[in-house]
């Protein structure tokens, strides 16, 4: 994707888009909590991004350059990797999640997503690590320990919701890692649009597999988990990517890479101040050790020329 330089101004119009992308983002997790209450995790994803998707696609595909960077089967391919371990490994683990787990804390998770790509990049693919890197991620392990294995009496998370939210940012990584060396086109709107599509049929293929279609009764959804839907398909996914796409073109780099420590603090506040979700001790003091570890590791990053910020959440 191409990135603004580095000493690019923020324009009005720039900083009205990134304060954009982090309300919409860091609202994401709320809207999942609400969607999965009444809705299967899998069906709910695979409609999300199916009908987000298709919409992106229609729009985008006959912009830009389109004989020069016409998807064919080598870029459809990738897209089904990518979106796979993205929206199903990925966004499939977070409602999974969040069906048990607070939509704060499962934010907090999500927000290691930069430890893990630094560490599996480095594991997998031999990238060097820089110390200010190595400390960020010891950092950000001691945050999700402290999540984890609560002190003083807290109430232990769901085993099967904290499975789910590790899992999750390991997959995305997987598919970041991934897709910076895929074939896909090289306009970002549609590769984002065709990571959807195929994103969305594996959550469909999951649901169908686990029998979710069977156990939805079109009259125990509640409206508020609807709602919660059309605004992930309409805000979450498609305003939030334009957003984040735009920006890219821009805005500096390190500046828009300050979502991904902003979107887990928005999401704890709207968690609390909506849902009623309890924010204690244990939860304040390791999301801020979380957050700390993201934006070390992101400023030192941030000193390559060729860095990029984190990959889109939400």
């Amino acid at each position: 994707m191409p990135a603004a330089p580095a000493q690019h101004r923020m324009s009005p119009r720039a900083w009205a888009a990134l304060l954009t992308l982090y309300v919409v983002w860091g609202s994401t997790y709320l809207g999942i909590r609400v969607a999965v209450e009444s809705i299967p995790p899998f069906s709910m994803g695979a409609v999300r991004f199916l009908v987000a998707g298709a919409i992106l696609f229609a729009i985008t595909i006959r912009r830009g350059d389109r004989v020069g960077d016409r998807p064919g089967p080598a870029q459809w391919r990738a897209a089904a990797i990518a979106g796979t371990a993205l929206l199903l490994g990925g966004m499939g683990m977070v409602a999974v999640g969040e069906q048990t787990v607070a939509s704060g804390i499962a934010a907090l998770f999500i927000a290691t997503l930069p430890l893990w790509i630094a560490l599996l990049g480095r594991v997998f693919l031999g990238e060097r690590l820089t110390r200010p890197v190595v400390a960020g991620i010891v950092l950000g392990f001691v945050g999700v320990a402290l999540l984890v294995a609560p002190v003083g009496g807290g109430a232990a998370l769901d085993p099967v919701g904290l499975v789910a939210l590790v899992v999750s940012p390991i997959a995305w990584a997987s598919g970041t890692l991934y897709s910076r060396r895929a074939p896909l086109p090289r306009r970002p709107l549609v590769s984002t649009a065709m990571q959807m599509l195929m994103g969305g049929l594996a959550l469909g293929a999951v649901a169908i597999v686990t029998g979710e279609p069977g156990r939805v009764r079109p009259d125990a959804v509640s409206p508020a988990s609807v709602a919660a839907l059309v605004y992930l398909i309409g805000i979450g996914s498609l305003v939030g990517f334009t957003c984040y796409v735009w920006l890219l073109q821009n805005a500096p780099v390190t500046t828009i890479a300050t979502y991904a420590y902003v979107n887990p603090v928005v999401a704890v506040a709207l968690g609390a101040v909506i849902l009623g979700e309890p924010v204690g001790p244990r939860t304040l003091v390791a999301g801020a050790v979380i957050v700390a570890a993201v934006a070390l590791i992101i400023a030192a990053q941030g000193r390559h020329r060729d860095a990029e910020p984190p990959p889109p959440e939400g």
